[in-house]
């Protein structure tokens, strides 16, 4: 019974890991976040939303915890010298997400910088005739986290007919 089982668990576990999908490439960078009406639809859920920040200065640089080290290994993975190590410094977002109706959707990061005060950045991926979950991740890094500095508040938005249908944000935002 042992043997007969074994196959079948493999292949549940092989077809369940393919219902999460997720992008590749970078977000598209917006100039101007344009506000959106609110229309919160029980069809579209924002689940877990995972935030990480890489920047030796700011977390601990010396650490003996194996989970970061691990994080950090993973996201120098590749880096040749230490430029493109510190244009990996930044700020990290996983959404998990999922929708219950197909559809064109298209998912926001809207967040404010330290250095930039309460002026909104975004940045956006869209979606073509999506049901189901799904895994968006964004990038605060090179560049804009390097000038502007960290992140210091954040909204994530699903955006349907260029209205919010759901959201998830910080503490801070405002």
């Amino acid at each position: 019974m042992k043997c007969f089982f074994m196959p079948l668990c493999v292949l549940l576990i092989v077809l369940l890991a393919g219902c999460v999908t997720s992008e590749e490439g970078p977000a598209a960078r917006l100039d101007k976040a344009d506000v959106l009406p609110l229309a919160i639809d029980d069809n579209y859920k924002i689940g877990k939303i995972l935030l990480s920040t890489f920047d030796p200065a700011v977390i601990e640089p010396a650490t003996d915890n194996q989970s970061i080290m691990f994080e950090r290994l993973r996201r120098t993975w590749g880096a040749i010298d230490q430029l493109e190590v510190s244009r990996r410094h930044g700020n990290y977002y996983t959404i998990y997400w999922k929708s219950a109706i197909l559809s064109d959707v298209t998912m926001r990061l809207e967040y404010r910088q330290a250095g930039l005060g309460n002026f909104v950045m975004a940045q956006e991926r869209s979606y073509s005739q999506v049901c189901g979950t799904y895994k968006s991740t964004f990038e605060v890094t090179g560049d804009d986290y390097l000038e502007a500095g960290c992140v210091t508040s954040w909204r994530i938005v699903l955006i349907k007919d260029r209205q919010i249908v759901a959201l998830g944000q910080s503490f801070l935002w405002k």
